[in-house]
């Protein structure tokens, strides 16, 4: 982007951020949850295995993240004296990604109401979890993070491609390898999209002699 283009943008750019406050971004949050609870919304993303984990699980997330910006400074204070660095945050990240890609974890949400909620309720959280400590890790412990979901994504795409037998018990062997493909071409595409704006950033501040 342009010098130019960047001063023209600023102005409406500030002018969004100050309209969405922690309250309106917290009311659109509920109103995502209530509407991913929904019986046919469920049913329509998790009729298909590449909708089940590539669209249901980040609307999940994106609604514990919008959630997470309605918290009030005192707990927003709490959590950060346990997540120094965003470091506690983003490893539980990391440990609901990791669980919830096991196809045996799929077939048991599916069939049991409980597990579902679990499901879901974990997603949630992982979303607050991972609005709550982005910011706060920097690039190192961001970069660390990427480091191990991306490739743990792209080594289980490859596995669903790859495999002759149908992995999770709900959903076809095309459906499988499908979402294969899926979680492929993002974890590129988030890997290269993180390194862009790391080189982007830098190369802002580099002819200033920014720190």
């Amino acid at each position: 982007m342009s010098s130019a283009a960047a001063r023209l943008l600023a102005p409406r750019l500030a002018q969004w951020r100050l309209a969405c406050t922690g309250a309106r971004q917290g009311a659109a949050g509920a109103l995502l949850l209530a509407l991913l609870a929904l019986p046919f919304m469920r049913a329509l993303l998790e009729s298909s295995m590449w909708r089940h984990m590539v669209l249901q699980f980040p609307l999940w997330m994106l609604a514990g993240a919008l959630l997470a910006a309605a918290l009030p400074p005192r707990a927003r204070a709490a959590l950060a004296r346990c997540n120094a660095h965003g470091i506690s945050g983003l490893v539980g990240v990391a440990v609901v990604l990791a669980v919830l890609m096991v196809p045996r974890v799929l077939d048991l949400a599916l069939r049991s109401p409980a597990a579902e909620a679990l499901k879901c309720l974990a997603l949630v959280l992982a979303g607050a979890a991972l609005r709550l400590s982005w910011h706060a890790a920097g690039r190192v412990v961001q970069g660390f993070f990427l480091g191990n979901v991306l490739p743990m994504s792209f080594v289980v795409g490859q596995l669903y491609v790859d495999s002759p037998l149908r992995l999770c018990n709900a959903y076809l062997l095309d459906d499988q390898e499908r979402l294969g493909r899926w979680l492929m071409a993002l974890a590129a595409a988030v890997a290269v999209a993180w390194v862009s704006r790391v080189f982007w950033v830098l190369a802002r501040r580099e002819p200033y002699g920014a720190p």
